[in-house]
């Protein structure tokens, strides 16, 4: 996600949304996209009847907030109006810790579902799997119910329990009871893999995730006497994270070029992401990335650079598909605006929006002890979701068959001997290296 922040006079907008409007004909109006006199007397005209005849009394405020984020909400599944609350505790998540299950969540038409468990948090030791769907949260059905009613009731004090309801494919629904704990993401885990080959594990792009690549590479390298001769980059289940970090990662293995570029309707919402010159960290080192169902946003934008700048081998299953930017307006103390202003491009100019990005190498993790049948939401999935921008080209992910369901390994056993899709990449970075005669 982009953070943008842009100042808004909300007491103006407010104003101008409940006062009168004296814009042309209505025909134009509506047609041009400008709001005109009817349009603010049948607004007005609904918010009367509601507070005169609704069963209960409504503040006008509950009134104006559920108003506001009916009109963001009814865009796509990522815009939305958050209230100086919300806001603040957005603000307060992206710089500190809280205390909750360490759960990615997204939703299907009426139910949240889990996008990546986070590893090392209570969801994943508990054995939570993307495209489980949250029926239930201490009994209370989900219907309904908003992303953040849904975040609210899973956080909590630390030590505190919450069950939850899963519905999952083929077996009946079940109830998990979760510990809530405060949540630390180690976002980069490595190792040290046979033949010198070494393994970065990204679970998500928090602020420090760039920094803890460039450590892990260095350790590598170290470990190998110098002589490392490939890299597995793991991308599998990272739900995405900050857009800078995503850019920064991809040029640790890009000497210059583009990383990334986004478009909107504006001019100043274009941007090209360059990498920096001579920034590739293990130049002549062969890598392949691994991705799946459940890569998602800046994993997409780390794949989909070093797919395109012929960097590295992509390897797994078809990626997430979400490709679009939001930025974070700010209502002058009335809340903030979450918009969806632009879209990711790869730097052939693919859209990743709805595609996501298809990999060099489909290998599927097969069935077994270690690994799980599970139905992937994906954002083309996702009620509103938006188009990519593009006439659909040969190649292109839409082009690709996609699967509702995938086999994903579960996290305890990611990087292990039960890795099928990591002894895959192993295999086809010996491939590479024997071709190169990198000895």
């Amino acid at each position: 996600m982009i953070t943008i922040r842009r100042s808004v006079c909300f007491a103006f907008a407010l104003a101008f949304l409940l006062g009168g409007c004296t814009a042309g004909p209505s025909r134009t109006a509506r047609d041009t996209g400008a709001m005109n006199d009817a349009d603010f007397a049948l607004y007005r005209s609904v918010l009367n009847r509601v507070r005169a005849s609704y069963v209960d009394s409504v503040s006008d405020s509950k009134l104006i907030d559920s108003s506001l984020k009916g009109m963001l909400t009814g865009l796509d599944p990522h815009s939305d109006y958050m209230t100086e609350h919300e806001y603040q505790d957005m603000m307060d998540d992206s710089a500190g810790e809280f205390a909750g299950i360490g759960a990615e969540l997204t939703r299907d038409d009426n139910h949240p579902v889990v996008l990546s468990p986070i590893d090392g948090t209570p969801a994943s030791r508990a054995g939570i799997q993307p495209g489980d769907i949250i029926l239930r949260i201490d009994g209370h059905l989900t219907d309904g119910l908003s992303l953040k009613d849904v975040v609210d009731s899973l956080r909590g004090p630390a030590n505190t329990q919450v069950k939850i309801t899963i519905g999952r494919k083929s077996v009946p629904p079940f109830e998990v009871s979760l510990t809530r704990a405060i949540i630390h993401v180690d976002s980069v885990k490595f190792a040290m893999q046979p033949n010198n080959v070494g393994y970065i594990r990204i679970t998500s792009f928090g602020e420090t995730t760039q920094r803890e690549v460039a450590r892990a590479i260095d350790d590598l390298k170290n470990k190998a006497g110098g002589q490392l001769r490939g890299l597995v980059l793991d991308l599998r289940n990272n739900p995405g994270g900050l857009l800078d970090q995503a850019v920064q990662v991809s040029g640790d293995f890009l000497d210059g070029g583009t990383t990334v570029s986004i478009r909107g309707r504006s001019d100043d919402d274009n941007h090209v992401f360059p990498a920096p010159g001579g920034g590739d960290r293990l130049r002549g080192v062969p890598v392949v990335v691994m991705i799946n169902g459940a890569s998602a946003s800046a994993a997409e934008i780390v794949a989909g650079a070093l797919q395109d700048r012929k960097r590295a081998e992509i390897l797994g299953m078809q990626s997430f598909g979400k490709g679009s930017v939001q930025t974070i307006i700010p209502l002058d103390g009335h809340g903030a605006l979450r918009l969806t202003t632009a879209r990711y491009y790869t730097p052939s100019g693919r859209s990743i929006q709805g595609q996501g990005i298809v990999p060099d190498h489909v290998v599927e993790q097969p069935k077994g002890e270690k690994s799980a049948e599970v139905e992937l939401v994906r954002e083309a999935d996702l009620p509103g979701a938006i188009t990519n921008g593009l006439k659909n080209q040969p190649g292109d992910a839409v082009a690709a068959p996609r699967t509702k369901t995938e086999t994903l390994i579960e996290v305890a056993a990611i990087g292990t001997v039960k890795d099928y899709q990591l002894k895959a990449a192993l295999d086809d970075l010996g491939k590479q290296v024997r071709v190169s005669g990198n000895k």
